[in-house]
């Protein structure tokens, strides 16, 4: 078969990889001349640790396929590094507990750590803390560096076509295929055609299947010059328990209720991540900002508490923050579906909403669409 994909970020490029590998030929066409949606301006966090009680098999699932494409692929930067959940209050620490000894702990391979424990697994990790939520099973990617890389990998297999800079103008059903015509006047016949927009709610995406289910998410992350040593996994901080729906239970209800948070990380919905990047730099975020429309500036507060945060956990200074930057994503309105696929025509698709998943769980995301399609 032949496919036309429409859209160049994680989802769009993971679709792809799923009709190449199963022996199909795919159009793909992007209206960027370089990666900068919300593959770029993310973690790379392949995360076990926070997906939803529904979804520890298809993280597992798809944690295991980033790690075979990351063997075919070593352009992904695909690395087993696992994270650490660092918690301060005695309501974080009842979460950890409760996490630590639920029902997905064993899949998640949850183990609650003490301070000197959690240094030997991450030395770099000096500061103040009560306990960790170990999770090794969570991996990382290089956001910078993901979509170049697969792009090069399907081109060599010869059935694989990139058109960058490249708007879609027109999809129409024909009956036997999909037709698109993109704003160079040039037509692409398949007989499949999936647009995968991220964030793009309007324009084509809405006159092909109207409103969807989804939302737009806006968030604010930095980037700090090398570290100097190294950050042998990905960091949290105890907020991430009142946003990630794997932590949801009694004990989060005490935590939303009492107040530790600083006046801004409650404002802005925020959480620390931190991921070191190859390069030795750390990639800290975020916030979460979900009312439209969005601010076109950045605030500053966001980036004065994460470093705070992640100061006082690694009890060492900062290197200098060199990129600032915000994101929006597309993420589903209801939590128990990972992305909404929504079918236009007989050969036409819309598929989005995947929201802070979508590096975590695309190479699941395309490979369901492709049983769904039976490609």
């Amino acid at each position: 078969m032949r496919l036309v994909i429409i859209g160049g970020g994680i989802l769009g490029t993971a679709h792809a990889m799923a009709a190449v590998r199963r022996g199909h030929e795919v159009a793909h066409l992007e209206r960027e001349l370089e990666p900068r949606g919300a593959t770029v301006r993310d973690f790379g966090l392949v995360r076990m640790s926070g997906r939803s009680a529904a979804e520890p098999d298809l993280a597992l699932r798809s944690r295991l396929l980033w790690e075979e494409i990351g063997g075919r692929v070593p352009g992904v930067g695909f690395r087993p590094a696992g994270s650490l959940t660092l918690v301060r209050t005695p309501e974080e620490l009842a979460v950890a507990e409760a996490a630590a000894t639920g029902p997905a702990a064993e899949a998640r391979g949850f183990e609650l750590l003490d301070p000197e424990r959690v240094r030997v697994v991450n030395p770099a990790l000096r500061g103040k803390f009560l306990a960790a939520l170990h999770c090794p099973t969570d991996a990382v990617v290089e956001p910078w560096q993901v979509l170049p890389a697969l792009r090069a990998y399907l081109t060599a297999t010869g059935r694989y076509t990139f058109h960058s800079g490249v708007e879609a103008r027109d999809v129409t059903d024909t009956g036997s295929g999909a037709r698109t015509r993109d704003d160079q006047g040039r037509v692409f016949d398949a007989d499949l055609a999936l647009i995968c927009p991220g964030a793009a709610h309007t324009g084509l995406t809405r006159e092909l299947a109207g409103a969807l289910p989804v939302r737009r998410v806006r968030l604010q992350m930095m980037q700090t010059a090398p570290l100097g040593e190294p950050l042998t996994t990905a960091v949290a901080d105890g907020d991430t328990f009142r946003y990630d729906p794997g932590f949801a239970g009694p004990e989060v209800v005490t935590l939303n209720r009492e107040q530790s948070q600083t006046a801004t990380a409650a404002e802005h919905r925020m959480q620390l991540l931190c991921v070191q990047r190859l390069h030795g730099g750390l990639t800290i975020g975020d916030t979460h900002a979900h009312t439209e429309p969005f601010a076109f500036d950045v605030h500053e507060a966001p980036y004065e508490h994460l470093t705070c945060v992640t100061e006082e956990l690694l009890g060492r200074e900062l290197p200098p923050v060199v990129r600032r930057w915000a994101g929006v994503y597309s993420q589903s309105i209801d939590p128990g579906v990972p992305v909404v696929r929504a079918r236009v025509d007989r050969h036409v698709w819309v598929i989005t909403g995947a929201g802070d998943r979508g590096t975590a769980l695309g190479p699941l995301l395309g490979e369901e669409t492709a049983d769904l399609l039976e490609l």
